[in-house]
């Protein structure tokens, strides 16, 4: 009789190698904000800390949700949160310059976070109804492209640049998964470039514009516009192979880093931790992005492949944009490392995410252990 004849089978189904590197990233990013307050752990650790506890419950707890639901849930939870981002327009709360957030009383929910994984659910299930014959027709594409872009164009109104360029990268993700043909993609996006000049100077807001502005020429307004990334560089190099050790960072201690404990998070982190700490983190992130793949290809069903693979790359688009930006590889767009920025929506949204893969995984006729 082995080890896990004694577990109780609910434990024993879940991806405990998984649960247990997201506990190691959780706790790592405590030292990280730990850090940057200078000491403090009251500050940004221990808020972030216990809700890190919390939603990693909440996703073991829709690990437990039965494969079958999340179909039917799909485009109903995408018409509530359509309507909840038309009242953030309404009645929504103010914050930081933008209004995305809708006061609850006991909590402010921000509806455009919900959308980033619902966007994944509800494109599957367009493309799980449609039959397979149709997927290479023009009815395949034009329903779900307003079902993206309509919460994308609301998302820009609040405005929110990185979540609605998320909400359009995951459900074309979900698209191009689902077979629509390669030579549509490329049509959309040299029409996509061909416009770029006009959203610059027509549809983004003057903060964004110059923001890609000083992308294209980043010393062109090195203590304005872009001195967050100047900063965030600084830290990153000064950092080196093995960083400067733990609390022993001077970018963010004394304030020259701004949002060091938000948006540009590794840049505090590479300063004290090195390349080293860096690359580890990214083989973590890399771990998980293969487990959710992994959960894809072995899913059955249309949707369950669908949604595994695009809820994955939404965390991959997570870690990937929010690097790239914090390293100059492209624009500040506002997009926050998951489980290692503080704040609790992108952390709920990634928890989002590994609580439906797991929910899929556990549906699995092959389950293979991690």
């Amino acid at each position: 009789m082995s080890t896990l004849d004694y577990v109780p089978k609910p434990l024993a189904q879940l991806p405990w190698k998984i649960i247990l590197l997201v506990l190691c990233i959780g706790g790592f990013d405590l030292l990280v904000l730990y850090s940057a307050a200078g000491g403090n752990a009251r500050q940004w650790a221990v808020p972030q800390g216990i809700r890190f506890i919390v939603f990693l419950c909440g996703a073991i707890v829709l690990s437990r949700v039965p494969g079958r639901f999340w179909p039917k849930f799909a485009l109903p939870a995408y018409g509530v949160l359509i309507v909840m981002l038309v009242l953030v327009e309404l009645v929504g709360a103010v914050r930081g310059g933008g209004q995305r957030w809708l006061d609850l009383g006991i909590i402010r929910l921000q509806p455009s976070e919900l959308m980033k994984p619902c966007i994944v659910l509800a494109a599957a299930k367009f493309y799980d109804m449609l039959p397979p014959g149709e997927i290479r027709k023009f009815g395949a594409i034009w329903p779900a492209g307003l079902l993206i872009l309509l919460p994308a164009a609301l998302v820009m109104k609040q405005p929110d640049l990185g979540t609605a360029l998320m909400i359009v990268a995951s459900g074309v993700t979900v698209m191009f998964l689902a077979g629509v043909p390669l030579r549509l993609f490329i049509g959309a996006a040299l029409g996509l470039a061909a416009a770029v000049p006009l959203a610059i100077n027509f549809v983004l807001h003057g903060y964004q514009r110059n923001r890609i502005l000083v992308f294209l020429d980043p010393e062109s307004d090195p203590l304005g516009i872009g001195y967050h990334i100047s900063q965030s560089k600084i830290a990153i190099g000064s950092g080196g192979i093995f960083g400067k050790g733990f609390l022993n960072g001077t970018q963010s201690h004394l304030d020259y880093l701004p949002e060091g404990h938000t948006d540009f998070a590794l840049a505090t982190m590479m300063e004290e931790w090195g390349l080293v700490g860096g690359v580890l983190l990214i083989v973590a992130f890399g771990i998980i992005v293969q487990w959710g793949l992994s959960v894809a290809l072995r899913a059955e069903g249309r949707f369950a492949r669908l949604t595994a693979a695009g809820l994955t790359t939404t965390i991959f688009f997570y870690v990937s944009i929010n690097m790239a930006m914090v390293m100059g590889l492209a624009p500040v767009v506002g997009v926050p490392l998951p489980l290692i920025s503080f704040g609790g929506s992108a952390q709920m949204t990634v928890m989002l995410c590994l609580g439906i893969l797991m929910s899929i995984d556990r549906q699995n006729s092959n389950v293979t252990r991690w």
